[in-house]
């Protein structure tokens, strides 16, 4: 395994102690505040694709191995279909990508992307034969159709999404059953990981992996407050549980990258007045207004870091 260290903001320059731990492990870093800045929340292709031949002439430095990402905030969770693209340069066969999040990244997006958008793009890679969604809470499965959902993704069972809990989401279009809902007249009836019971899931998800490979994606913000503090609304996993869910799945099957995003850091933006008025009111109606305590975010969000680092590690060898 190859570790990166991707600085799109001071997220991790903020945990000292798991960036040493990194260095110490061989870790290579990658500076790009400059786009982080351009491309946080959203950001277009011409951008994008400037910081996808960045990561592309790094790959060399992985020479073959599996490569381990570690990026910051959540609010670059988009960089993670970039990623997903420089794996797959490595690895020709059929792979189905493990994401892990308290939002389903699922809505369509023109000429670009957006933090909340990427599912569609990996989808779009023809090595991408299916997306799992894991640990799903947040209220964008509510009326999930006027949020902007690409809810045929379903109904073609290229995307599973397993909320950890979550009420029926209302809909008007028919989308049927799949294997991890069943839509009962107006409603989608979710398959939900704590109705199901946690141990109890993890032989229903190593069922629906069908490739030998997997990419894995972890957004922290599926964790609770107790294990992590991000920049968005948060789940009710517990990083054990989703420890217990990246060991159970690498030892099944072989994982060729992954990355980890949702460290909190303060916002910020370049680009237009226009550009950067629309990302400060995006935030202003999806984040949370208060930051939280500097020690405490330092002190909880590197313990996770550590430990995620630790499983990965041991399973992508």
């Amino acid at each position: 395994m190859q570790l990166l260290l991707l600085h799109l903001d001071d997220a991790l320059e903020l945990q000292p102690e798991f960036v040493r731990s990194c260095m110490m492990a061989g870790a290579h870093e990658i500076h790009e505040k400059q786009s982080g800045r351009a491309i946080r929340l959203w950001g277009k292709d011409a951008t994008l694709s400037a910081l996808h031949c960045n990561l592309t002439r790094s790959r060399a430095l992985s020479r073959g191995k599996p490569r381990l990402v570690f990026m910051g905030s959540g609010d670059f969770h988009h960089v993670s279909a970039l990623l997903l693209s420089v794996a797959l340069e490595d690895y020709k066969g059929p792979v189905t990508v493990i994401h892990i999040d308290n939002h389903p990244d699922w809505v369509h997006f023109s000429d670009g992307l957006h933090c909340g958008s990427w599912v569609n793009r990996a989808l779009d890679h023809g090595q991408v034969a299916r997306v799992i969604t894991l640990g799903v809470c947040s209220d964008d499965l509510v009326s999930p159709e006027r949020k902007g959902a690409n809810l045929d993704l379903l109904r073609d069972d290229r995307l599973q999404l397993y909320p950890y809990r979550h009420a029926p989401s209302r809909v008007k279009a028919h989308y049927g059953a799949g294997a991890s809902y069943e839509q009962k007249a107006g409603s989608l009836h979710w398959r939900c990981i704590s109705e199901m019971g946690e141990y109890n899931f993890i032989d229903r998800l190593l069922a629906s992996i069908e490739t030998p490979a997997v990419y894995i994606t972890v957004d922290k913000d599926v964790l609770a407050r107790s294990d992590a503090l991000t920049n968005w609304d948060q789940g009710m996993m517990q990083l054990p549980y989703v420890l217990s869910l990246i060991s159970e799945i690498g030892a099944r099957h072989r994982i060729i990258g992954a990355d980890v995003t949702g460290d909190y850091s303060r916002p910020d933006y370049s680009g237009s007045l226009l550009t950067r008025a629309l990302k400060h009111g995006e935030i202003l109606l999806d984040q949370p207004l208060a930051a939280p305590d500097r020690e405490e975010t330092r002190n909880i969000n590197s313990a996770a870091n550590h430990a995620l680092l630790d499983v990965l590690a041991e399973n992508m060898q």
